[in-house]
């Protein structure tokens, strides 16, 4: 008598299910196979990462990046910030900057969020840090906020570093 672990039929579900999609196409429509995703941007250097948080403004330029990373281990139950990355219960925060609040195609904002009149920024990310629920009532963020000042500036350079935001041509 076999006995198989749920991993590994599990494992060998995926390779079927995986070969499945491989085939070139549809042989019976002639359909070209679908297109794959665009590529991802490389993973940054460390030294990349010191160079992109010496080009933000004040204070977010002397953020510390370790600090600001452990910081949005708070966030990421419910967010994702890498390029292409899936919304979770709340949405993916790659290109966060510069975005109108509601605005991520594809994300089921609260109507709080889907009638904001704002682009995110370091300020208004940093007053909705402090207490999301006060800062625009009406939100389904359950995050009861990150009240201390220095840890939001570490986790706003954090996420600026990570989150594909380029500062302003000069």
């Amino acid at each position: 008598m076999f006995r198989y672990s749920a991993m590994a039929v599990m494992a060998g579900a995926s390779l079927v299910l995986a070969a499945c999609g491989q085939a070139g196409g549809d042989a019976g429509t002639g359909q070209a196979p679908a297109a794959k995703p665009a590529a991802k941007s490389p993973e940054p250097t460390d030294a990349e990462r010191q160079a992109r948080l010496a080009a933000l403004p004040a204070p977010y330029n002397t953020g510390d990046l370790e600090n600001g990373r452990r910081q949005f281990g708070l966030c990421r139950s419910c967010h994702t910030i890498a390029e292409g990355a899936p919304n979770l219960t709340g949405p993916n925060l790659y290109g966060v900057f510069g975005r109108k609040a509601g605005g991520l195609e594809g994300y089921n904002y609260s109507e709080a969020l889907k009638t904001a009149d704002f682009v995110w920024d370091a300020e208004h990310l940093d007053a909705w840090l402090d207490n999301p629920r006060t800062y625009l009532p009406g939100t389904k963020m359950t995050f009861a906020g990150l009240h201390d000042a220095q840890k939001r500036v570490d986790l706003i350079a954090y996420l600026k570093v990570e989150s594909g935001y380029e500062p302003p041509a000069s």
